[in-house]
């Protein structure tokens, strides 16, 4: 993966991989920026992508969803993608994806995605409302300290490290340069821990709810990363050390997240969603077996 800084080193990263008519996945809210498009999809997310026969890459502009959907293209295309991400979600790490409709509902994912690249430039943070600030944030930080439970890993902890301090001064002032560059330092770390060691419980839970309702993934990582945490305090006392839980409750009380109710979250189909996340990889992967009736004690206890 080749990462640079500074969106003017996209056109020549393009170049380096020898794209030139790139197919560019970016939401209307990029229409002018001048990004450079031989062709253009605009629905975000969109589980009905259709990829010109006439380009020879895929250019993503924009958060998880966006990027998840021009992976899926990638995927089922085979061409290379380059990502410049404007949230601190981490997808341009990985390539598994999710398939959203345009109501945000999950049908589907995957895995495969060619990726090739990444741009990041932190002007594009700056007009990232608060709740997409902290909500990926938090998102970013999950990855650092689930990225623990197998093992001590450098990414991880330099992205702790850096979105504790400084996600605070960014939820202060969403214009603050200097907090948002290192912000967005800390996420580029936490996604290539995200790669190095993948997910777990709190993911799972935060997953089997967004897919459930179309909410958003940070704000239910948010939600859910300090149950989560405690539930594997004894087994995984390392991630601990980076980010304390009470410090992560905090944070996710800073960015305005704390209960799954305030989401619109039915307390009667908690006993589903637990069995949903037992289900999912993630838990099973936990380094604490969690069964659907301790998941459900979990989202109880966050409800």
């Amino acid at each position: 993966m080749i990462v640079r800084w500074g969106l003017g080193e996209l056109e020549p990263l393009l170049a380096e991989l020898s794209i030139e008519r790139p197919f560019l996945v970016a939401s209307s809210r990029w229409d002018g920026s001048g990004l450079p498009a031989a062709a253009r999809w605009s629905e975000i997310p969109s589980h009905r992508i259709a990829v010109p026969g006439d380009v020879d890459g895929i250019l993503a502009a924009g958060g998880g969803s966006t990027i998840d959907t021009a992976k899926a293209a990638s995927a089922a295309s085979g061409l290379q993608l380059v990502s410049v991400p404007t949230t601190y979600s981490g997808a341009e790490w990985t390539d598994f994806f999710g398939v959203r409709d345009p109501g945000k509902r999950m049908v589907g994912g995957g895995s495969g995605a060619r990726l090739a690249g990444i741009v990041y430039e932190p002007r594009l943070t700056l007009e990232l409302p608060r709740p997409e600030s902290g909500g990926t944030a938090m998102n970013a930080l999950a990855h650092c300290v689930e990225a623990l439970y197998p093992g001590d890993l450098k990414s991880a902890r330099r992205g702790a490290a850096l979105i504790v301090e400084w996600l605070p001064p960014v939820l202060e002032n969403l214009y603050d340069f200097e907090a948002r560059t290192h912000l967005l330092e800390g996420a580029a770390a936490a996604g290539e821990a995200l790669a190095a060691h993948g997910l777990y419980l709190g993911h799972a839970m935060a997953q089997a709810i967004g897919g459930a309702y179309g909410l958003p993934h940070g704000a239910l990582n948010a939600i859910c990363l300090p149950a989560a945490m405690r539930f594997n305090a004894r087994v995984a006392p390392l991630a601990l050390t980076v980010c304390p839980v009470e410090t992560a409750e905090e944070l996710a009380r800073l960015a305005g997240f704390t209960r799954l109710r305030d989401l619109g979250v039915p307390e009667h189909d908690l006993p589903a969603l637990a069995a949903a996340t037992a289900a999912r990889a993630g838990a099973r992967a936990n380094p604490r077996p969690a069964s659907p009736e301790e998941i459900e004690e979990l989202l109880r206890s966050v409800w």
